[in-house]
């Protein structure tokens, strides 16, 4: 089986950080990092992912205006993208299926498992 490539984008470093730790150390991913929504959409175009795990809430271009720029390129609407979100009333309404994302994780999310969730929103087998 090929290892997971993965695009963290998030507004925070440290959230990058951690998530990046989490997703290689844990998943034995192959993670990326963007810090905004802009340069998430460079990197997605020209790498190749098996996911994206996205910010909602990040200055100038947010999670949900990504998500639409996403699915607007044939080049990129495939890319499956899990929402991390502090905004758990989004998670509980419909809005999560109504913006083109897979599934959302709240924040803030247990680093140990983290990888767990996002195999499971997505179906894939985790590695022992």
């Amino acid at each position: 089986m090929s290892v997971k490539r993965i695009l963290v984008v998030d507004d925070e470093a440290n959230v990058r950080e951690v998530v990046q730790a989490c997703l290689r150390d844990l998943g034995g991913w192959d993670v990326l990092e963007a810090p905004s929504g802009q340069e998430g959409l460079k990197i997605a175009t020209i790498e190749p992912l098996d996911a994206i795990v996205l910010d909602l809430m990040m200055p100038e271009m947010d999670g949900l205006a990504f998500l639409q720029a996403l699915q607007s390129n044939p080049n990129t609407q495939s890319i499956p993208v899990i929402v991390l979100t502090a905004k758990t009333a989004w998670i509980d309404t419909n809005s999560v299926g109504q913006s083109g994302a897979k599934g959302a994780i709240s924040k803030p999310f247990n680093p140990v498992t983290l990888h767990e969730e996002i195999a499971e929103v997505l179906g894939w087998a985790i590695e022992d």
